[in-house]
């Protein structure tokens, strides 16, 4: 697989992710949809996931989400998307200081600037290569283009599955304007797409 091909995530990522997956649905909730999935309980345990490599914890990030969507079927969504949502603050709190510095850089632009900066400080945290995730101006609206999280050699899904990632920006634009913003998935890897892209719709009154 080339580089360009080859998913990543960040594993101190991974394991906010996890913890806050632990405490919204629970271990034992936890461990029946991991047992249904044919997956080790042990994949889902924060601290060792801290510390593996950014190609398996993008593997096992795939294979927890995956076993989560199969158990719950339209109900992970909104749960991931509420996931999504909590992890944000929690990447603020361990955030280098050299990443802090450039929140408050965030924070004190004016509105009409402070959108795409709060993106570009979101895909700074959760990229692990320069390339890995952009953000781009289109017309009124912004995109993000995730390149790496998701394999496109997984298992091909019928439908965009990216609600974390949702959430996340949904956060990130929160945090940033106190405004609610429309985040649409309109590309995603495991769907078959180049890319995971999520276009965000700022609208004439925000």
């Amino acid at each position: 697989m080339s580089l360009l091909n080859q998913q990543a995530f960040s594993p101190r990522i991974l394991g906010m992710l996890l913890e806050l997956l632990l405490a919204e649905i629970g271990h034992e909730s936890v461990d029946m949809v991991l047992a249904k999935a044919n997956l080790p309980t042990e994949i889902a345990a924060p601290q060792p996931a801290s510390r593996l490599t950014s190609l398996a914890a993008a593997e096992n990030l795939g294979r927890i989400l995956r076993a989560l969507r199969t158990f719950y079927g339209r109900g992970a969504r909104g749960t991931l998307i509420r996931i999504g949502r909590l992890l944000w603050p929690r990447m603020l709190e361990s955030a280098s200081m050299t990443e802090k510095a450039q929140v408050q850089v965030v924070r004190a632009l004016p509105l009409t600037m402070r959108r795409k900066a709060a993106l570009e400080l979101l895909a700074r945290l959760l990229r692990t290569r320069s390339d890995g995730i952009t953000i781009h101006t289109l017309d009124m609206d912004l995109m993000l283009v995730d390149r790496q999280t998701i394999s496109p050699s997984q298992p091909r899904e019928s439908a965009a599955i990216c609600y974390v990632t949702i959430g996340l920006i949904q956060e990130t634009l929160f945090w940033a304007t106190g405004h609610e913003h429309d985040v649409e998935e309109t590309g995603c890897r495991a769907a078959g797409n180049d890319d995971c892209e999520f276009k965000i719709t700022i609208g004439t009154g925000k």
